[in-house]
């Protein structure tokens, strides 16, 4: 039972880092947290106004069997196959947490209010099939206020132009590198052009920029600490913001273009940063470190639960939270990464590896979730094709 003490203290933390301009979005899905009421619960308590969903999200919620009982009786008696099975499960969840969600969209004039939802994987390489999934998955759900997260592989940026084109929105996922941001935003540009002369309203597309932290410290961190010299190890813990920090800014040259002001023009939606991958993994870090020191205006921060709660219990948000913690220290931040490259870490080399770690990772979650949903269909009398 919660008490109106403890809703009025969570959500005055949480209500300033939202007034500082950070959407909080959470990190997470289920068939369990949708019918319990949680995940209302959450959106009226915590101020969560959009929900981020992943292949290895639904790996552990699907996999788990906890909810989905029912719909896989149905599914094995209709002998459909595992990927089929896969996808009517996890749209129906992605629905459902769109209409849970809808009051919040409709309040934000389709700003937030989002559920993503993410193209199969293994279609990270393949611009023509990803194109074709995304339109699939935008009619499955359908929702306004679902996004479709499209990886930000060289693969993926054409297929983000076509599909920001058609009118869909769209979540770009698994972005580490400077160099690969600004290409994403230039292809949501593009997008965006291609939507203008094909007369559909800008106003109704949104898309976010999901720009991963945590890992970027996690790799980066290991490489300081076997250099183990003093120099290396006050480094740690730096890189991840620092990266975050730059994209920001090019955030703001990008969206400040005169470019983007003739699209603005037609009332078209800034692609506003997404930070994500926002659970700490190095446990001698403060838990909220990827929220209190990148609040900025404009931006989203998906948050795993666990990072939600610590935020609501002692972020750090005017004495809670202190206001902007991103954009006066862009200098700070060049000079970091400029430290790390000078010890012979390369940057290029570490976010090319992220990245094809990052796709290589849901691919896995994706098998993963494959194998029990095709278990628990044999299981149950289907086919398990």
């Amino acid at each position: 039972m919660i008490t109106v003490t403890e809703v009025t203290a969570t959500a005055g933390t949480l209500k300033r880092l939202s007034d500082e301009g950070v959407s909080i979005w959470l990190d997470d899905l289920s068939r369990k947290r949708i019918e319990s009421g949680n995940l209302a619960e959450l959106v009226d308590t915590k101020n969560v106004v959009g929900v981020t969903t992943n292949p290895s999200i639904f790996q552990a919620a699907i996999g788990s069997g906890e909810g989905y009982e029912e719909q896989l009786a149905d599914l094995a008696v209709r002998k459909v196959t595992v990927e089929e099975a896969v996808r009517m499960m996890t749209t129906a969840d992605v629905r459902a947490a769109a209409d849970i969600l809808r009051p919040v969209y409709e309040a934000t004039g389709g700003r937030d209010g989002r559920v993503s939802i993410e193209v199969d994987p293994r279609l990270a390489h393949r611009t023509a099939a990803t194109i074709a999934e995304a339109k699939q998955l935008s009619w499955l759900v359908d929702r306004p206020n679902v996004m479709i997260k499209i990886p930000a592989t060289k693969a993926g940026l054409p297929a983000i132009t076509e599909v920001i084109g058609e009118g869909i929105s769209v979540n770009v996922t698994l972005i580490f590198s400077l160099e690969r941001y600004r290409e994403v935003m230039d292809a949501y540009l593009a997008g965006l052009e291609k939507a203008r002369a094909a007369g559909i309203d800008l106003a109704t597309i949104h898309s976010v920029a999901s720009f991963f932290v945590s890992r970027v410290d996690s790799e980066i961190d290991k490489r300081l600490t076997a250099l183990a010299t003093d120099e290396a190890l006050a480094l740690k813990g730096k890189a991840a913001l620092a990266n975050a920090r730059l994209a920001y800014e090019a955030y703001e040259d990008v969206f400040s273009s005169d470019r983007w002001t003739a699209l603005a023009g037609a009332e078209a939606n800034k692609q506003r940063p997404l930070w994500a991958s926002t659970g700490v993994k190095d446990p001698s870090y403060k838990d909220t470190l990827y929220v209190d020191e990148l609040v900025a205006p404009g931006t989203v921060n998906t948050m795993p639960e666990a990072t939600l709660n610590a935020t609501a219990d002692h972020g750090d948000v005017h004495g809670d939270v202190h206001g902007d913690t991103v954009t006066g220290g862009y200098a700070q931040a060049r000079a970091d990464l400029d430290a790390v490259e000078r010890l012979g870490i390369s940057y290029d080399v570490v976010v090319k590896q992220l990245e094809d770690e990052g796709v290589a990772k849901f691919e896995v979650a994706w098998q993963d979730l494959l194998g029990a949903v095709a278990k628990s269909l044999s299981g149950k009398g289907g086919d398990g094709e």
